[in-house]
């Protein structure tokens, strides 16, 4: 009842938020601004009482982000504050083996509170020295490393699913960073992420001291050739040794083509090494529609639902299968109206997901979302998951955003 009422209020009254602050003076600066959400969501889950606690699920939140960003010469800092106050149940949607995992980066910087209703974190906390050539940046921080859309194998650190369709925010991890212009159109990349025990005393389970014997090393170099950039990827991620290779471009100037994945060398002698891959083909037409179609293989993934529970013991997998499709398509209904959507096909188990998406800006500072989630699927019986996307809840979701 509580965040209802929360919710309620906010699109009764988005004018409280205050208007938000500016400086510039020569080779220095200073900008605060800010962002917050309200969201409500009604699911609607699988009939399995031994996976889901509860059937129907109604339930919401607001999260508000204070973001500053300063620069003094060639020096800068970027700190993002967030504050969210949610349902208990929308941490797990009402499942009793699936919870919304936080990100892996130190809990010294998160605090949670009034009976685990209220988060208050530091998302961002960082900062970079910049040249010509040379940007060098430490602190908490986004990694991106993602070249295809919905699944992005090389995007080793907070990814995004892919039936999300708002990316503004990525998380930060704890990070240092140096991109390195060695040519005109050529950039080498060198990045270590500190990674952290589990902890389940802690609010995010993660431990607040990093453990420095499994931090992750990755250096990137890419170019462009012609209208391709390519790149290629060394790393060692959560113990593992990994090579792998991105590339995006256009043939035809009409074709947009993306790519990227990866070769991984598991530490553990009793595993197999793994494969992923992501290919995307897309064309956006001048009346605003794009069409989008991406392939997913994991060698690493399940063949049959049979062994679903075994990769659900994992859990950085997003997906348990081997092979997925993707068909996306994105239309400006309006100028101020975005329809947006993609169907997600598990080609292992037939099971899929049609996740549709609708933006309205309201004003130049604020807009409202609606989405809806559909699974087609063998839904689970007995706490076993007979297939993938079947196990998924019918949900609908309504959020308001205000920028200020």
């Amino acid at each position: 009842m509580f965040i209802r009422q929360v919710f309620l209020l906010w699109l009764l009254f988005p004018a409280v938020v205050h208007a938000f602050y500016q400086w510039h003076d020569g080779n220095s600066s200073l900008e605060l601004t800010g962002f917050g959400r309200a969201l409500t969501v009604a699911a609607n889950n699988p009939n399995d009482e031994l996976l889901f606690s509860d059937d129907k699920v109604l339930t919401g939140g607001v999260i508000g982000r204070l973001m500053l960003d300063a620069q003094l010469s060639s020096f800068s800092t970027e700190v993002h504050i967030a504050q969210s106050i949610i349902d208990t149940q929308l941490r797990t949607g009402g499942s009793r083996f699936l919870a919304r995992s936080d990100v892996e980066r130190s809990d010294a910087l998160h605090w949670r509170y009034a009976n685990e209703h209220a988060d208050l974190f530091i998302d961002r906390f960082n900062v970079q020295y910049s040249a010509d050539t040379l940007n060098i940046k430490f602190g908490r921080q986004p990694i991106n490393l993602a070249s295809t859309f919905y699944f992005s194998p090389n995007d080793f650190f907070s990814p995004f699913a892919a039936q999300t369709f708002f990316r503004t925010y990525k998380s930060g991890v704890d990070a240092a960073r140096l991109d390195w212009q060695w040519g005109e159109l050529s950039q080498l990349s060198v990045m270590a992420v500190l990674e952290y025990q589990t902890d389940f005393e802690q609010s995010t389970a993660w431990s607040t001291k990093p453990d420095w014997s499994e931090t992750s090393y990755l250096a990137r170099s890419s170019t462009l050739l012609d209208t391709f950039e390519i790149a290629v990827l060394l790393a060692k991620v959560h113990s593992d040794d990994i090579i792998g290779f991105d590339f995006q471009g256009e043939l035809f100037e009409w074709l947009g083509v993306r790519g990227e994945g990866h070769l991984r060398f598991p530490d553990e002698v009793s595993e197999d090494n793994d494969v992923k891959i992501s290919l995307s083909l897309e064309h956006r037409w001048e009346n605003t529609l794009t069409l989008r179609v991406e392939q997913f293989y994991q060698r690493s993934g399940a063949d049959n639902e049979q062994d679903y529970a075994t990769e659900l013991s994992d859990s950085t997998n997003l997906y348990l299968a081997k092979n997925y499709t993707a068909l996306g398509a994105s239309y400006e209904i309006t100028p101020l109206l975005l329809g947006d959507a993609v169907w997600l096909f598990n080609l292992n188990d037939s099971s899929s997901l049609l996740a549709l998406y609708s933006n309205y800006s309201l004003s130049d500072e604020s807009e409202l979302s609606i989405g809806l989630n559909i699974p087609i699927g063998t839904q689970p019986g007995n706490g076993v998951l007979n297939s993938e996307f079947g196990s998924y809840p019918k949900s609908f979701t309504m959020e308001y955003r205000h920028y200020f």
